[in-house]
């Protein structure tokens, strides 16, 4: 059996004068809050491109893309962006899966998830929020890279609901009850992990409805 190896390399480094609370980073950023908005304002530029030309409803989405996705997101930022992770990563007590397992996950989530749940042509919302249930939860438990997991994985939770017609959830995770709603999402995810889909079907459910009504 292998065994956990110390990661080495630029991944495992922090950013020089950041205290140890900035990753090591190609802009230079030493500062979390100066990080936060980086990675902000990047995420949003290449969203901003694969609406506009790198998806569609025909789109089947491949562990590959997935990578992509995570470079053309980080690549500016972190040399590291679109690899897998090569560090061992916990939160809370909770470890992920070691890293030398995410390139055989990742295979096995295309072949058995991605496949199936993707290009999402459900309906009935219901369905389509059961199929991004299953495929948030299972992308996150293997975690596949250093940094950036949740919010690729909600990423790609937005590209499925696109997909099939409808609005882009309204995750109401900033401003009153924020706190509140991260702690239940965060439930469901969990659950999620034990193959136990319904709580994170259901809160997807809801954050699409919240579009439809306005």
């Amino acid at each position: 059996m292998r065994r956990y190896t110390s990661p080495v390399g630029v991944e495992a480094e922090y950013e020089p004068g950041s205290r140890g609370r900035v990753l090591r980073n190609k802009l230079g950023i030493k500062r979390v809050m100066g990080m936060h908005s980086a990675e902000y304002e990047a995420l949003v530029a290449a969203q901003k491109l694969y609406y506009a030309k790198m998806v569609d409803e025909k789109t089947s989405i491949t562990a590959e893309f997935i990578r992509s996705m995570h470079r053309d997101w980080l690549g500016g930022i972190y040399e590291w962006a679109g690899d897998y992770r090569t560090v061992e990563l916990e939160k809370e007590g909770f470890p992920w899966p070691p890293a030398y397992l995410v390139p055989d996950n990742m295979s096995q989530f295309e072949r058995d998830v991605l496949n199936v749940h993707t290009p999402c042509r459900h309906t009935e919302l219901a369905d389509v929020c059961r199929s991004v249930a299953i495929v948030h939860a299972d992308l996150l438990l293997i975690h596949p890279f250093r940094e950036g997991n949740g919010r690729l994985a909600r990423w790609l939770a937005d590209i499925m609901v696109a997909q099939a017609g409808y609005p882009l959830p309204e995750y109401r995770f900033e401003g009153i009850g924020s706190r509140s709603e991260k702690e239940r999402y965060l439930s469901a995810v969990v659950n999620g992990y034990s193959v136990r889909y319904d709580d994170l079907a259901g809160f997807f459910e809801e954050t699409v409805r919240l579009r439809l009504e306005e």
